[in-house]
């Protein structure tokens, strides 16, 4: 068994009990959860993160110069085609009907960066952060590969989730929500 690493969440437990995964059975074997049993709720959830691009690059992206295309356009669509088809990619993730996902792509000149935040909302049992998370990350890997002929060192940074909420587990914003 590998070493215990300390986490945050270590001061909050009690003494050597061990947080539950719901994702683990009492073996320890992965699992998809069972949500069978619980109630439909309204569940959203916003994530966000950003390419850090050249000035070069940002101004090709601005102007509409680069030779693949609209690459606001084209990330914006990549992300709602991924946001729909995260349980395809990740293992235990369940399959959702969403109502709503938004994708925002927004540039930031002084930071010659693409910033992007994903929305995504369903009515049912389990919530949408993966959805939303997804829905960035692919995104965000489409602005690279529109525009790495450009800019091999653009760099994706700060994926994570910005906010959420309905669920049993009630509601979450980010330090840094703005």
């Amino acid at each position: 068994m590998a070493p215990h690493r300390p986490s945050p969440l270590d001061d909050t437990l009690p003494e050597n009990d061990p947080p539950a995964l719901t994702h683990l059975d009492a073996q320890g074997t992965a699992r998809m959860v069972d949500v069978g049993a619980k109630a439909d709720s309204e569940r959203i959830a916003v994530a966000g993160g950003r390419v850090l691009v050249n000035a070069a690059t940002f101004a090709a992206i601005r102007d509409g110069l680069v030779k693949k295309g609209d690459v606001l356009t084209v990330a914006r669509i990549a992300g709602i085609m991924a946001a729909k088809r995260t349980s395809e990619l990740i293992p235990l993730c369940h399959p959702i009907p969403l109502t709503h996902i938004d994708i925002d792509l927004v540039l930031d000149a002084e930071a010659s960066a693409v910033n992007i935040r994903a929305t995504a909302r369903t009515t049912g049992k389990t919530g949408v952060e993966m959805e939303a998370l997804t829905a960035v990350s692919v995104a965000a890997l489409t602005v690279y590969d529109m525009a790495k002929a450009l800019d091999r060192e653009m760099q994706i940074e700060g994926i994570h989730l910005l906010e959420k909420r309905g669920g049993k587990s009630g509601d979450y914003l980010a330090k840094d929500f703005s």
